[in-house]
């Protein structure tokens, strides 16, 4: 393992909601951690398992809290009237495709099939697949190839 790939995990480790990493590889042993803030200390480890996922329906609007609740996170934007919102099932960085030389899969006014693959997302150097839940079409693409997503992030609009 060179200094390049030592420096890669752990801007990794920066960007993801885990407080440590630890490998061990050919008898070299590397554990780099980090201190949370208290909200991302909470956040569920990321699933192994990563089915792209439509969108829960929108709940009702809460009542109105009172003066003295404490404030609220803002929420995300609804989807679209009939779209299908595809979030991300991890913390990673998000590729359009599979290699720089190659076109994105998926581009917006695309029609998808449902299992066809619609990004990639690299979390610890293993590259996962993102499929279309729903056939439709590509209506939205929220994120810009190579920048990092966040656990349950909005990453694809579809029209089905």
């Amino acid at each position: 393992m060179d200094f390049n790939e030592v420096r890669k995990l752990v801007k990794l480790v920066e960007g993801a909601a885990i407080s440590s990493l630890e490998i061990e590889e050919e008898g070299l042993a590397i554990r780099i951690e980090k201190t949370l803030p208290a909200d991302e200390a909470l956040l569920p480890a990321a699933p192994q398992v990563i089915p792209a996922q439509a969108a829960p329906a929108p709940a009702a609007p809460a009542p109105a809290a009172p003066a003295e609740a404490a404030p609220q996170a803002t929420p995300e934007p609804a989807p679209k009237a009939g779209g299908v919102e595809v979030r991300s099932p991890m913390v990673g960085t998000f590729y359009a495709a599979p290699n720089p030389e190659s076109p994105d899969f998926v581009k917006v006014g695309d029609t998808v099939k449902k299992g066809q693959t619609l990004c990639i997302l690299e979390a610890m150097k293993i590259m996962n697949e993102i499929e279309a839940e729903e056939a439709g079409t590509i209506v939205e693409i929220l994120v810009e190839n190579s920048q990092p997503v966040q656990f349950d992030q909005v990453l694809f609009r579809i029209q089905p």
